[in-house]
């Protein structure tokens, strides 16, 4: 309730105008603070920051993330160019331009539709985020970049073979190298995935590997068969450290990308093969399911895709399948014969 000076106050006209005026001021100060932001969020570095922090608030992959910091960083680049400092600056026709020009440069068909995609992600973010009047986002205009269907080869069971006899079994090194090559072929796990298996995420007694941040930070389950259990069972045998990391090198560190590559140059150029990607185990271990009967949504699982049509690029017949179909019904042979 009100008390007879506080009723008395209230009627005073001084009282009642100096809220108003505090309140008048809040809102001029709002008003400023609302056209800084309005001029900030129209800045290209601020607005690519701004999009970066929010895949972070999202909790995606760390991959995921530097895959759209570095595609950003050549974009930016390319404004910088033409002098464009402003996001509203970006039309359609700069956008068709800027693909061109990554063309130019000799980036491949994949790497440009990869840009492409990082630019819309991006465009369509800033759409929502500030929901600008008057303006179009130029990206819908834009048709993404044909990316032509090659077909992927996988490493090929002789080189895989070959590889795997240059392992040197008699040391530690070597029983490493031999296991990471068979997990690589019987699990079909990108390169990042296996490097990522802590012990705590394989259970040697029932061939179950936990994959706890695959693409897309997805949670998924694959399995090894007998001999790959024994493989990493005679490598940790020899192990004497207390790391936590299933594959380290030699001074006890968690192994990385660049020495897991370094590991399949340094096998192949002692097997004296090509030096096949780490990729190429992967559409090993896609084919060979799918040749050996594996139905290919139990294949989808297995290899963590969410969409099926993903599969399509690794289950293309390769150039061995198409060999091995011509030489048993080509015209010609069935023709001619032994004349």
């Amino acid at each position: 309730m009100f008390t007879i000076e506080q009723s008395s106050d209230l009627r005073n006209p001084h009282y009642i105008a100096k809220p108003i005026d505090q309140s008048l001021g809040l809102v001029l100060e709002r008003l400023d603070n609302n056209q800084t932001n309005l001029i900030q969020s129209d800045d290209l570095n601020h607005c690519v920051n701004s999009f970066i922090y929010d895949r972070k608030a999202q909790n995606l992959a760390e991959g995921t993330i530097g895959f759209y910091q570095t595609k950003l960083k050549l974009l930016l680049r390319y404004l910088g160019l033409l002098g464009i400092s402003k996001i509203t600056g970006i039309t359609s026709q700069i956008t068709r331009d800027y693909l061109i020009y990554l063309d130019e440069k000799g980036h491949n068909p994949n790497g440009v539709h990869a840009a492409y995609r990082a630019l819309k992600a991006f465009l369509n973010w800033w759409e929502r985020e500030f929901e600008p009047q008057n303006w179009r986002n130029p990206i819908k205009k834009v048709k993404a970049p044909k990316v032509p269907m090659e077909i992927l080869e996988p490493v090929k069971s002789e080189e895989a073979l070959q590889l795997l006899s240059v392992c040197d079994t008699k040391s530690i090194l070597g029983v490493r190298d031999r296991a990471i090559i068979l997990t690589l072929m019987d699990t079909g796990v990108r390169a990042s995935e296996l490097l990522a298996i802590s012990r705590k995420d394989l259970n040697l007694d029932s061939g179950k590997i936990i994959i706890r941040k695959g693409k897309g930070n997805k949670f998924r389950i694959v399995f090894i068969s007998a001999k790959t259990q024994q493989a990493i069972r005679s490598y940790l045998k020899v192990r004497d450290d207390f790391s936590q990391s299933l594959w380290i090198t030699k001074t006890g560190s968690q192994l990385q990308y660049s020495g897991l590559r370094q590991i399949i140059r340094r096998k192949a150029k002692d097997a004296n093969i090509n030096t096949p990607s780490l990729h190429s185990f992967r559409r090993y271990f896609a084919l060979q399911m799918l040749r050996n009967g594996v139905d290919i949504f139990s294949l989808q699982k297995l290899m963590g895709h969410s969409d099926i049509q993903i599969l399509r690029r690794y289950l293309q017949q390769t150039e061995e399948d198409i060999r091995s179909a011509h030489k048993l019904g080509g015209p010609v042979t069935q023709l001619l014969g032994n004349l």
